[in-house]
């Protein structure tokens, strides 16, 4: 019998429905049923307090963090040059020509205090819980913490803790990082390259690409849902589900199960509503979450230009049931998804795709714009779905608009989506790969 190992879990947050929780959750599951135990260091938590150890600096959304992305990520010249006024002896002996480069040093100075702070609590949260491994989920490759990375970098090369670091996101795979003034703290800490690290890659592009970029192997496990178990029917609570979300029985439901964030695609989502010529709704299940609402009043916009009836949610869907202020029910997305007639998935730009597992989990007919990880990781397994190209064909049309008409086919389509997923991104695959590299980290037990 394998020995029980005590396993903190690192991010940013441990939250709401962003896909780093989600597969966090999914890896923790697996991982207790393996006789495990698992902690959680976060900045935001919503896992068992017992099992926590919050600091709010290291949540990428604190005041403070925020304004150091503001302007290392975001600042114009004047901005940047701020800092040189405390060496105004340098104006005669350099003149600069990479202005968008150039980093404050009260920046410098704020990077590595937090860095400090933020490492002597990693070194306090692997104490208090006698910890054996750490799991960093997303804290090494997108560099929305800064600190948070260089403490983690500092304390595996200071320990040599045996690390799982479970990439979603590269600095190099966002256009927002491109210019910045920290290449030198992406290059030491997003991601590091120390012995003591397994790396995690959720796409073989990003296998690729880590391998070129910094020389290190990674292993690739994509997004999972527990596919061994089927989902419920639904229940009395959810049969009212689609007249809340305001659907009448002689409308299709189409369900966008995203955030509304510009790399989702949404526009299609209303153009293909638009031109079903069939009685449709439209319905949105999330906010815009952390990226501005500025994506959001154009697709408003876009729905009332070509007069597609769109709802948006995110009032009523959440992450567990409940009752909203004024009264009305609160459902979760599975409570949702067997009410949709089809689903969208329109996304131009995706690390895998946890709503494409969700809606074949649910057993539902799909759109899917021919992103590039679906295109060379998920397309090969043999889906059926409805694809379109970065535009909205008259192929792709007839192929949704057949699917919708005829339930039956579609019901075809679905069942056989699912025993693809069950093959290939089942608890029973993570399970087994989680096997190696623990296996890995603590050789195999004698």
């Amino acid at each position: 019998m394998k020995p029980s190992r005590r396993i903190g879990f690192i991010s940013t947050r441990f939250a709401g429905t962003d896909g780093v929780s989600l597969e966090t959750a999914k890896w923790a599951s697996v991982l207790e049923r393996l006789g495990h135990s698992c902690f959680y260091f976060s900045g935001l938590c919503d896992r068992p307090v017992e099992k926590t150890y919050l600091v709010e600096e290291a949540y990428y959304r604190h005041p403070t963090i925020d304004a150091i992305n503001q302007v290392v990520y975001a600042s114009n010249w004047g901005t940047m040059h701020k800092g040189r006024t405390m060496h105004p002896e340098l104006e005669q002996l350099h003149q600069d020509y990479f202005s968008i480069y150039i980093r404050p040093a009260g920046i410098t100075r704020q990077v590595q205090d937090l860095k400090d702070y933020l490492k002597e609590h990693l070194y306090k949260f692997v104490y208090q819980f006698r910890l054996e491994l750490l799991i960093v989920e997303n804290s090494l490759d997108i560099p929305v913490n800064l600190p948070l990375g260089l403490a983690l970098t500092e304390f595996i090369a200071e320990t040599g803790y045996p690390v799982i670091a479970h990439h979603h996101d590269f600095s190099w795979e966002r256009q927002r990082f491109m210019n910045n003034s920290v290449r030198d703290y992406l290059g030491a800490a997003f991601p590091p390259d120390l012995p003591s690290i397994r790396h995690v890659v959720i796409n073989s592009m990003q296998e690729y690409q880590l391998a070129s970029r910094i020389g290190v192997a990674a292993m690739v496990i994509p997004n999972v849902m527990d596919f061994d178990v089927p989902p419920p029917p639904l229940d009395e609570y959810a049969h009212s589900s689609r007249q809340d979300l305001g659907v009448s029985p002689d409308q299709y439901l189409i369900l966008q199960p995203t955030r509304i964030i510009q790399r989702k695609g949404i526009e299609h989502a209303i153009e293909l509503t638009r031109r079903l010529e069939l009685p449709a709704v439209l319905v949105i299940s999330h906010a815009a979450g952390d990226e501005g609402t500025g994506y959001e009043k154009r697709i408003r916009e876009f729905a009332a230009l070509l007069e597609v009836k769109v709802n948006f949610e995110s009032v009523i869907v959440g992450d567990a049931r409940g009752v909203t202020a004024d009264g009305r029910k609160i459902y979760t997305l599975g409570d949702v998804y067997p009410q949709a007639d089809l689903v969208t998935y329109p996304s131009t730009l995706e690390g895998f795709g946890n709503a494409f597992l969700e809606a074949v989990y649910y057993k539902r007919p799909l759109v899917v714009n021919n992103y590039s990880i679906y295109e060379a990781d998920i397309k090969p397994k043999g889906f059926k779905v409805v694809e379109f190209d970065g535009f909205i064909s008259d192929t792709t049309l007839e192929h949704a608009r057949y699917l919708l008409t005829h339930p039956q086919e579609a019901s075809q389509y679905a069942e056989h989506n699912y025993k693809l997923a069950h093959r290939y991104y089942s608890y029973t695959m993570l399970e087994r790969r989680l096997g190696l590299l623990l296996s890995d980290c603590f050789g195999e037990a004698v």
